[in-house]
């Protein structure tokens, strides 16, 4: 066991230098930049995508001088006339694009590994600090999300597989059908219409994770404001997930139900109790565990970005979609080697009780 965990963890450093490289070689190819965005504000070609994150691009205003030196033309940005070509090239100082790609690239390399993200380019602050910010409203849509869609998921799915094509089956099937084709968001909005002021009732709030004033209330007051706030959302970001798991959970119960070895344990005279739970749960389980890592990052990390951005919940999810469409260098990098390594060692974890589950597995005979 020693071994094989040895070997998967020397494995992630080459992954999150291949998926580094990879996504710093696509940004070389892409169009824009932090240099271009900050000319188009000063020339009023802005295409609002700062105006996402309320970011006012620093003192960038008070620096320029346009026309400064008339038939100046810097060609290498697109809407650079009548700036100054020094001040053009303060801007790619600044924002460390006065190196060459392979230099930027070792120095980025150089600073993760010491995890040291940097500043961001628009915001007043550093990388960790932004994560740090916004992780709480991720965390709890996540955990809240992984929580409620397993403990419903789980057993549903596994009275399913216990009473297939029964009249209970049917239903919940096509219950299940019904969320799995309605978008997140759209619920969202449903749920907005009906229960947020929309357009019937007022009952839930439209923003924010607390409400203002939350850190002067009771410890209970506290626990039922933050719930309050979080029903909609979840019940959101639960609908589409709900409907996986619980067919995933159906469909591999199914499976092994029908196998030889569940009837030779019900011949040795084995109640139906002790071969669902003794025999059947620990070989169907494996399939839902190999699903966890991929339902964990994205319930954290990329999931929840339509929910956050409807609900005002400001959280990992919009970061990131913000920081892309302002190329926010800094960022972009920052959390997408938090999340590759998370999810690496997720991955590691999810491997890890697949023994637990069934010790039948066998890791140091397991070729990496």
């Amino acid at each position: 066991m020693g071994a094989y965990i040895a070997r998967r963890v020397l494995l992630m450093f080459p992954t999150l230098l291949g998926i580094l490289f990879v996504s710093f070689v696509v940004v070389q190819f892409a169009p824009g930049g932090p240099v271009e965005r900050v000319i188009a504000q000063l020339s009023g070609a802005d295409t609002g995508a700062s105006r996402v994150s309320g970011s006012s691009g620093g003192d960038f205003g008070n620096r320029a001088q346009p026309g400064a030196t008339g038939d100046a033309v810097n060609s290498k940005y697109r809407g650079a006339q009548g700036l100054d070509p020094d001040f053009v090239k303060s801007l790619e100082k600044q924002f460390g694009f006065d190196k060459p790609a392979p230099e930027r690239f070792a120095l980025m390399l150089w600073n993760f590994a010491r995890f040291d993200f940097g500043k961001s380019y628009f915001r007043d602050t550093t990388v960790l600090q932004l994560i740090k910010e916004k992780l709480p409203v991720s965390m709890s849509l996540g955990i809240w999300m992984m929580l409620i869609t397993y403990l419903i998921s789980i057993p549903l799915g596994i009275r399913k597989a216990v009473q297939d094509g029964s009249r209970f089956d049917t239903w919940t099937s096509a219950v299940i059908i019904v969320g799995f084709a309605i978008p997140g968001f759209l619920f969202a909005i449903l749920l907005i219409i009906l229960f947020s002021g929309g357009s019937f009732w007022s009952i839930f709030p439209l923003r924010g994770l607390t409400s203002d004033g939350w850190s002067q209330f009771p410890w209970y007051w506290k626990i039922i404001d933050y719930f309050w706030h979080m029903t909609l959302p979840l019940i959101s970001m639960v609908l589409g997930a709900f409907a996986t798991m619980t067919l995933l959970t159906k469909n591999s119960f199914l499976d092994e139900i029908r196998k030889q070895y569940v009837m030779t344990a019900r011949a040795k005279g084995c109640n139906e109790r002790q071969v669902l739970y003794n025999h059947i749960f620990r070989n169907a389980m494996l399939i839902v565990i190999a699903g966890f890592p991929g339902a964990f990052i994205h319930a954290f990390f990329s999931g929840s970005l339509l929910i956050e951005t409807i609900f005002s919940l400001d959280g990992l999810g919009l970061l990131g979609f913000e920081s892309v469409l302002n190329r926010d260098y800094p960022v972009v990098f920052g959390t997408l080697f938090i999340f590759s390594l998370v999810g690496l060692v997720v991955n590691l974890l999810s491997d890890l009780a697949y023994m637990w589950i069934d010790p039948r597995i066998d890791f140091e005979a397991r070729e990496v």
